[in-house]
């Protein structure tokens, strides 16, 4: 086959594979079979690999992913992803609707009813007919670049099928793991020993954010699409526009209803209580919109939500089982936490087979006993709850629970803080549970953003390699290969990961190390003050409190971290490691006040650092860094992808914009 027939071949493929698809995934009308669709599938990837010039970014193929690992970049939103308000009676939709009428007396209101869907919130952008970017919720303003996960998930048309749509226009929705494919997944990982997915939320956000989209491509994760936004939208109602955007290839819920009425609206949250149980997916509510665009726009926004939106949440689902034992789970800090083991139970779409206890207080104050029938919740609970006691059930041999004295992995007696709910295993340095705990904390993205695994980790520690964080920094090459899965390249990308990490900043560094109660914010605010290492260490309590925000149990905790030789041993090995344990001192106070108090907002992407990186020379060089910008702001640090709110707001406001360049030589002049 010349090259001429092997492109008709390959274009030929594409667009039959995609009308297909679309079929399959948004219309569940398939027109072959799964053998028929594969064979072809199979045939374009062979043509694809064989002749990569004719290779195409918007190919069905894509939705196979590829083994190609890299972090996401962060991209801000066109349009701010802004949250709901949420209301939980019947009571707060009347005074919505209310509200509404309240604002817009003369006119005739509409509402649209859709199911909130209990997911991972999707933005994607189209550009010409294809699928050009999918961004995460993020923060609202910026969110994650995930367009190769997303290009995998077969219900989300790469290329549209008609020739009515805007040629630039954003379609927003939820991508969900449905119940069938999240307990199969969770079974696959039962056989292999591997943790399970708590719920199916946590599945569809775990996988969407996986490096590698080939495996995403094996996963059924699903999408429905609920809003559109763009400049040149056909019709004036967001329902009109939602059927529109069904007809070009979208999987546009069926479950939408135009509401007329407060009882109407009332009529579909009851129904929709009562039948959420029978959806393949979850719900956790339901969302109540205004239709009309331009009412939309006279009623606008909050800060942080629409005007014209609210969302009903349906109260937290519960079933009743039999508590049939008592786990005790170690935390990194030596938390201990009581964990209940339950009968199954089917429970908001997914098998219930344990549930938190939190701790000693909450197993008295409920009155729990094993082999009681209790209560379970799952109300946005990452591992669901026990609520209550069926004691009427209760048989005269079942005996109140007496909380372990010592800890369950070393066998240490467990200690209790006055003031705290929790006990604590002592054992901070044996107790192995809390030795991989806060491996796990300071090898984490937000402290030190070494690239290992929970299993790597584990293995680590099994093996004798490391005892502590401070042994990472000992590692080789060759001591990392004669661990299992161990291959020259993750070899050399571990060695290196733990390198690239001596360069992190010293509040990071603090944050890192794991002290109780010293979060992110309270170790900038430390290192800001104190500046070194050595000068914490030999702070006081009454030293440590004259610190704004830094108040007695943080003081506390910190001195008696530092009073233990162990902690100083730790300590001393970050410093031979080279790790970043001082700020550097300006002593030119001309050079520490170069932005001279002036206020910047950072927006977009950068080239040669980051926006933590940015927001800290800010703050190094003496000025000050916001989120929002207003009559206060003196520079808009600008980088690509900008947002098009923020630059409309700053050229309103006659403010200067200046690029990464520009900073740079501001405060290096």
């Amino acid at each position: 086959m010349n090259k001429d027939k092997i492109k008709k071949r390959i274009l030929f493929l594409q667009e039959n594979l995609h009308i297909h698809n679309h079929k399959y995934y948004a219309l569940a009308q398939p027109e072959i079979s799964d053998f028929e669709y594969d064979q072809l599938l199979n045939e374009l990837i062979d043509l694809e690999n064989n002749n990569p010039e004719f290779k195409d970014t918007n190919s069905p193929t894509q939705r196979v992913g590829n083994d190609i690992s890299k972090e996401f970049n962060q991209v801000i939103h066109k349009y701010p992803m802004l949250s709901l308000g949420n209301s939980y009676s019947i009571e707060e939709i009347t005074d919505f609707e209310t509200r509404i009428k309240k604002t817009l007396p003369d006119e005739d209101i509409e509402f649209v009813c859709e199911l909130k869907y209990d997911g991972v919130a999707i933005s994607l952008t189209y550009i010409d007919g294809f699928l050009q970017q999918a961004i995460t919720r993020g923060d609202g303003i910026q969110g994650d670049d995930v367009t190769n996960n997303v290009k995998t998930i077969k219900s989300i048309p790469i290329k549209l099928n008609s020739n009515d749509f805007p040629s630039n226009f954003e379609i927003r929705g939820e991508i969900l793991f449905p119940h069938e494919g999240f307990n199969e997944l969770n079974k696959e990982r039962e056989s292999a020993g591997e943790a399970l997915f708590a719920n199916p939320r946590n599945a569809a956000a775990g996988t969407l954010k996986m490096q590698k989209s080939s495996i995403v491509a094996k996963r059924p994760l699903d999408c429905y699409l609920y809003y559109v936004l763009g400049e040149n939208l056909q019709y004036k109602s967001h329902y009109e526009n939602l059927l529109q955007a069904k007809s070009w290839g979208f999987k546009v819920p069926e479950h939408i209803k135009v509401c007329k009425s407060i009882d109407e609206i009332f009529e579909y949250i009851n129904y929709w209580d009562k039948e959420r149980k029978n959806l393949p997916f979850d719900i956790d509510g339901v969302v109540i919109k205004v239709n009309s665009f331009k009412h939309q726009k006279d009623l606008g926004f909050t800060a942080k939500s629409p005007r014209w939106a609210i969302a009903y949440k349906f109260k937290a689902e519960q079933e009743k089982t039999k508590l049939l034992s008592i786990d005790y789970q170690v935390g990194r800090t030596g938390a201990i936490t009581p964990v209940a083991n339950l009968e199954p139970v089917q429970l908001a779409g997914t098998t219930v087979k344990r549930a938190s206890l939190h701790n000693s207080d909450q197993i008295k104050l409920l009155d729990i006993r094993v082999n009681d029938f209790v209560f379970v919740e799952k109300g946005g609970e990452i591992i669901p709850k026990i609520v209550g006691v069926d004691k009427s059930l209760r048989t005269n041999e079942i005996q109140e629970v007496k909380f372990i004295s010592h800890c369950p992995e070393c066998n240490t007696k467990l200690i209790r803080v006055e003031g705290e709910a929790k006990h604590y295993c002592p054992n901070d340095t044996g107790c192995p549970p809390q030795i991989k705990g806060r491996i796990e904390h300071f090898i984490s993205r937000k402290a030190m953003n070494i690239g290992a695994a929970e299993a790597t980790v584990e293995a680590l520690v099994d093996s004798g390699l490391i005892k502590d964080s401070a042994d990472l920094y000992s590692l080789t090459k060759e001591s990392v290969l004669s661990l299992e899965r161990f291959a020259e390249k993750s070899a050399n990308n571990l060695i290196e990961s733990i390198k690239n990490s001596k360069q992190i900043p010293f509040s990071r560094v603090l944050f890192a190390i794991g002290i109780r109660y010293v979060g992110e914010t309270v170790a900038k605010t430390i290192v800001k003050e104190l500046k070194t290492i050595d000068n914490i260490i030999n702070s006081s309590t009454e030293q440590l409190i004259e610190i704004e925000e830094i108040g007695e149990r943080i003081a506390q905790s910190i001195v008696d971290y530092f009073k233990d030789a162990k902690n100083i041993d730790f300590i001393n090995k970050l410093k031979i490691a080279g790790v970043q344990l001082e700020v550097e001192e300006i002593n030119n106070s001309d050079f520490e006040d170069k932005l001279n108090a002036q206020t910047f907002v950072i927006s977009g992407t950068f080239e040669k650092y980051s926006r933590d990186e940015l927001k800290e020379l800010i703050s190094k060089y003496g000025g000050k860094n916001t989120g929002s910008i207003s009559a206060k702001t003196n520079f808009l640090l600008a980088g690509e992808n900008i947002g098009p709110s923020k630059l409309e707001k700053v050229k309103k406001l006659n403010i200067p914009i200046i690029t990464e360049n520009d900073f740079i030589k501001m405060i290096e002049e």
